[in-house]
């Protein structure tokens, strides 16, 4: 019997819950803003804001994520639907006017997943892949659990040599290459992290691979990070991280739609081929269990400075000493997906939307990746729908959405992007949380419009240790992992340091292909069991969370962006600091280009067009500061910059993606890179579309200065 189903323990539970909120109300009465930016006056938002602070309850939401995380749901299962249609009871409790809105689109479930190993003798060393266990899991048994298996995976039966790639970095596989290792006919053996497993997959097919096992080596999230569950928080010996190898670079959503919303209705004749998106190779993950012994058989030379995991032995790249077989055969269909949407109509501006979004579906249970999400975003839900219960009502209309299927490629959120671009162009923010709570250290990613923003409402958010969410930011951020990295260089250190939006999670579509401006707010921690069926409430409440403490503050911070840009006079964008980090970022890209030998590039017109934007941010900052009067002119041209930082014709070859700014890097998958266009063909040494990237990014920005010079 698991004690916090007691009453006693629940009590307890909402009893330390709220002792820090009292004291932070305490900390927040001495320190109220005597201005906050947007806001002609703050006091009557501060009332309200004290209002919903007191709603979000801790306990309730630990019961909201025992009912997510009590049967594993992936996308488009009978299980997925019916946490849908709890979200969705939810949300009308709260009096949202909610709909539970169904895609189809193309999905991969498996039917046979099978590795094998011989060495050169032909002793067989492995067959697996074996079943995640650990003693006294009380989750990992449950018969609906999936076998491990790659979203988008191609499907064969391939036996080959092998040979290892370390994370299967660009840099990886060239550093294979110098060592005149020819993957053609190979199987890639490679690790997790540094990069998108759909990324290693990708540059192994580009290679002539015909298949790759990804492993996670516990020099990176097991043993040698500390105990693992379930003594710990780590990944156990037979843990495997499921995920997607979509290659989500090119472009999020359902595979066979690329811009298109792929509605119930939509006609065949309107699907295209997936190939752009998909890879044609076999990909499955695996343990190091076993990892261990492919890895141990391997001959060859020894691995270079870096390359050695936390396997108790030598490795070695291969090929050699070891073949393995390799069997995929993955149920491609187009399956019915559901999001699940609730709005809270605007007073003054209802076709002004604030779109706050979690996705639901998770590869097994997903306590933590995304359900966390989703019971914070639920106790959000709880205290707006308590402050509509008397009587108040946002001048913006808000919109709360539950996404489905962004495991397999963000497809719930894309889907929807696609079908709403024209009500998209008036959305003043979309404010995204996945993993709300692995541990106790927030973090965040924004929009550098945005940062300021989050950075300023989080001083008035209790945390559950003492003072507020900011303060402990500020003691945690030396010590901790960045919030979503970036190549970008550092642009501001005298505040607490706000990574950038890449993509991973569903933002991608409102930032990268809509323009809307966007945040993703999270609080780390030590957490080994991501994707794997050991993600589960056991392993929550025992390592991330177990009074539902940090559930209970992110909700406030959820519900509180989501009130306070809805309630603004001002659209409180910070163009002055977007101005300054995009000239960072061209002094940054100027030097590698340099660097690398491209000395005929010409910078200049750009660096004039970023000090034109630096003027015209000025301009729109003394306005924002002491604007009066009806100011619906000001916050639409306010918000139309966003916009106008969108090309045209997108990225070089994916053409999706159409932020000048920011996107996925094509190497990277998640991680941020800046003026993508330029700082890719810099990265390839190619001198004629970085120039012509360059031109592109410098009628960018004087759009967007002379969109901000027209504001009055």
């Amino acid at each position: 019997m698991n004690p916090r189903s007691t009453h006693g323990t629940i009590l307890l539970a909402s009893l330390l819950a709220a002792a820090p909120f009292l004291l932070g109300q305490l900390h927040a009465q001495s320190a109220v803003p005597k201005s906050v930016f947007g806001y002609k006056n703050f006091d009557a938002e501060q009332s309200v804001e004290q209002k919903f602070l007191a709603v979000p309850d801790a306990s309730l939401a630990g019961e909201e994520l025992k009912t997510l995380t009590a049967a594993p749901h992936i996308a488009a299962s009978p299980e997925d639907h019916q946490t849908a249609e709890y979200v969705a009871q939810k949300f009308r409790a709260a009096g949202l006017d909610t709909e539970i809105v169904p895609y189809r689109v193309l999905l991969n479930w498996p039917k046979t997943v099978k590795v094998e190993a011989w060495d050169a003798s032909g002793k067989l060393l492995m067959s697996g892949p074996t079943r995640e266990h650990v003693d006294g899991d009380p989750y990992q048994n449950d018969p609906r659990v999936v076998m491990p298996f790659n979203g988008s995976s191609g499907s064969g039966d391939v036996t080959a040599e092998v040979v290892y790639a370390n994370f299967g970095r660009l840099e990886d596989f060239k550093a294979l290459e110098a060592q005149h290792i020819d993957l053609h006919g190979k199987i890639v053996i490679c690790r997790y992290g540094a990069n998108f497993r759909g990324v290693k997959v990708y540059l192994a097919e580009q290679r002539g691979a015909v298949g790759v096992l990804i492993y996670s080596d516990p020099q990176d999230d097991g043993y040698y990070k500390g105990d693992p569950w379930p003594a710990g928080p780590w990944r156990p010996e037979t843990g495997v991280q499921r995920g997607s190898v979509q290659y989500l670079f090119k472009y999020s959503g359902d595979p066979e739609t690329p811009g298109v919303a792929s509605t119930l209705d939509l006609p065949d004749s309107a699907r295209v081929s997936p190939d752009g998106n998909q890879p044609h190779i076999i990909s499955i993950p695996i343990s190091y269990h076993d990892a261990a012994p492919i890895l141990q058989a391997l001959k060859g030379a020894g691995v270079p400075q870096g390359w050695q995991g936390a396997l108790p032995f030598r490795y070695h790249l291969g090929p050699g000493g070891v073949k393995v077989h390799l069997v995929s055969d993955q149920d491609y269909q187009r399956r019915i997906i559901w999001d699940v949407i609730g709005k809270v109509k605007g007073s003054d501006f209802p076709d002004d939307w604030v779109v706050v979004g979690n996705h639901r579906d998770a590869w097994v249970y997903g306590a933590v990746d995304p359900n966390s999400g989703t019971a914070s975003m639920l106790e959000a839900v709880h205290g707006i729908g308590a402050l509509l219960k008397k009587g108040w009502q946002p001048k913006r209309t808000i919109v709360f959405c539950s996404w489905d299927a962004e495991e397999e490629g963000l497809m719930g959120s894309t889907e929807w992007v696609e079908q709403h671009m024209a009500q998209l162009r008036n959305a003043v923010a979309y404010f995204n949380v996945d993993v709300a709570v692995a541990g106790p250290d927030f973090g965040a990613a924004a929009v550098p419009s945005l940062k300021q923003f989050v950075r300023e409402l989080t001083q008035q958010v209790p945390s559950p240790v003492a003072g507020t969410v900011y303060q402990q930011w500020k003691l945690e951020h030396a010590q901790s992992e960045e919030h979503r990295a970036s190549d970008a260089p550092p642009v501001d250190e005298s505040e607490v340091h706000m990574g950038d939006l890449g993509s991973g999670s569903d933002f991608t579509p409102f930032f990268q292909h809509a323009g809307v401006p966007s945040t993703d707010i999270g609080s780390e921690g030590p957490y080994g069991v991501y994707h794997s069926v050991f993600d589960n409430y056991a392993w929550f409440t025992e390592n991330a969370d177990p009074h539902f403490q940090y559930l209970q503050e992110m909700a406030r911070v959820l519900g509180l962006e989501a009130m306070r840009m809805a309630d603004t006079d001002v659209l409180p964008y910070d163009y002055v600091a977007y101005a300054h980090a995009i000239n960072t970022y061209i002094e940054s890209v100027k030097k590698k280009a340099g660097e690398s030998g491209l000395t005929s590039l010409d910078f200049a017109a750009a660096q004039s067009a970023s000090a034109r934007l630096a003027t015209a941010a000025h301009h729109a900052r003394d306005l924002q500061m002491a604007a009066t009067g009806d100011l619906t002119a000001l916050n639409r041209t306010l918000r139309s910059v966003e916009a106008a930082l969108l090309t045209d014709n997108g990225l070089p070859n994916r053409p999706w993606y159409k932020h000048a700014i920011y996107a996925p890097g094509e190497y990277t998958g998640y991680a941020a890179v800046v003026l993508p266009g330029v700082s890719e063909a810099v990265e390839a040494k190619n001198a004629p579309l970085a120039a012509q990237q360059l031109q592109v990014l410098t009628d960018t920005l004087n759009r967007a200065a002379q969109v901000l010079e027209s504001a009055k």
